[in-house]
């Protein structure tokens, strides 16, 4: 039977069946687990668990007359997010999501590490952990879209296939709602790009990390995770079929260039086709041992030129759901001053807010300026993009996000 109990009243040998509150709340990816060490039970009491839920007919029970908080005859499913992640949310500026943006990409990665690892070793996917890991994204989506994407985008060289993961389920999630997804597709694409790359778990290391250009022979190795991905989560219970889509079909292209089927046009699934712009476009934008990842907005005018690889549909609402000038882009102003891209303004693709920051006139820095593009009041305007190479700002992340500390 189900017990949900007060996180003192746990023991050693007890199974602990699911946390009471957000996944980022405790330090444990898994659940359903027999406490086997009082040093877990100590990180539970440090962290900001309060209740639990435990099996007595898996493990330990409470002692006999000790109180518990409720009973259940039937297992809470564990697939199902914590109620606390259920409420309202409400949408907030850029800055006020983007420290708490930066703590779920730190908390991400972390669990991405944990689940790619336990895959490694042959377990199944923690489908209940991998939900509750997509509506933390989802949220912070709803709060703020510009704010956990583009910090997402900012990897270094060790986690790049993790925060892989976690951009292209917020890229997913952003995508969904543009195209008029209810909450529970919302999810589930979410879950699909968050498992995408799952497959690159059976790569070799020296293949997947290989800081250079790949020969053929290492390349048709790559090509092989989507099938490998496949396989690891048909072995996993409660996926539904969109996370086994996408896994496997992201890499198709809708002129039937793409691998692993060669699939073409309609054959690919929209949900797929969705996964392939998500990803080719934070591959393009993130830097990585061979090259150094192309500027936001100079990356959607190349991916348009890309004719026969993405659904032109698909790749529209993608373009809406991020703006003309994503967050990050830096652009020249009608005024002759440099600025970069902090967030869009809703309703107008062509009209964000800009940190001005650099005066071409005087070749200066200027103290930073936020300008809103789209009110009246401005009549300074978006001239051009502007090669990020070139100018070679060494603060640039710091301007756009305000933190000043993002290396992950």
């Amino acid at each position: 039977m189900l017990k949900r109990i007060r996180v003192q009243q746990l023991q050693v040998g007890m199974h602990l069946k699911e946390f009471c509150g957000s996944w980022m709340d405790h330090p444990f990816w898994r659940t359903g687990f027999v406490i086997k060490d009082r040093k877990d039970i100590d990180l539970i009491l440090a962290s900001r668990i309060i209740e639990v839920w435990i099996d007595s007919d898996k493990g330990a029970d409470v002692p006999a007359g000790a109180a518990t908080l409720e009973l259940a005859a039937e297992p809470t499913p564990v697939a199902a997010p914590p109620k606390v992640l259920r409420q309202p949310v409400t949408q907030v500026p850029a800055a006020a999501e983007l420290a708490r943006a930066a703590r779920i990409c730190q908390s991400s990665k972390a669990a991405l590490v944990s689940m790619f690892e336990e895959v490694r070793m042959g377990r199944a996917v923690d489908v209940g952990g991998a939900q509750q890991l997509v509506e933390e994204i989802s949220n912070s989506v709803a709060r703020n879209p510009g704010a956990i994407i583009s910090l997402a985008r900012l990897k270094t060289v060790d986690d790049y296939t993790y925060m892989h993961s976690v951009a292209v389920c917020a890229m997913m999630v952003a995508l969904a709602k543009q195209l008029k997804f209810d909450d529970a597709q919302i999810r589930s694409v979410g879950t699909a790009g968050l498992l995408h790359d799952l497959g690159k778990v059976a790569m070799p290391t020296e293949v997947l990390n290989k800081p250079g250009k790949l020969t053929d022979a290492e390349f048709d190795i790559m090509r092989k995770h989507p099938t490998e991905g496949y396989k690891m989560l048909m072995a996993s219970s409660g996926l539904d079929a969109v996370s086994l889509d996408v896994v496997l079909h992201h890499h198709e292209k809708v002129d039937g260039s793409g691998y692993p089927e060669r699939l073409a046009g309609e054959q690919i699934s929209l949900h797929a086709r969705m996964g392939a712009v998500c990803d080719v476009y934070d591959a393009i934008t993130s830097n990585r041992p061979y090259k150094t990842g192309w500027d936001p907005a100079e990356s959607l005018r190349r991916m348009a030129e890309w004719k026969g690889h993405f659904d032109p549909q698909v790749f529209h609402a993608f373009v809406k759901s991020m703006g003309i000038y994503p967050v990050g882009s830096l652009v020249r102003m009608q005024s002759g001053r440099i600025g970069v891209v902090t967030e869009q303004a809703s309703g107008s693709l062509t009209t964000p807010r800009v940190k001005l920051f650099y005066s071409t006139k005087s070749a200066m820095r200027i103290v930073p300026v936020l300008l809103d593009l789209s009110q009246s009041s401005n009549s300074d305007r978006i001239a051009a993009r502007e090669d990020p190479d070139f100018w070679n700002f060494p603060d640039l992340n710091e301007l756009w996000s305000g933190l000043s500390d993002l290396n992950r």
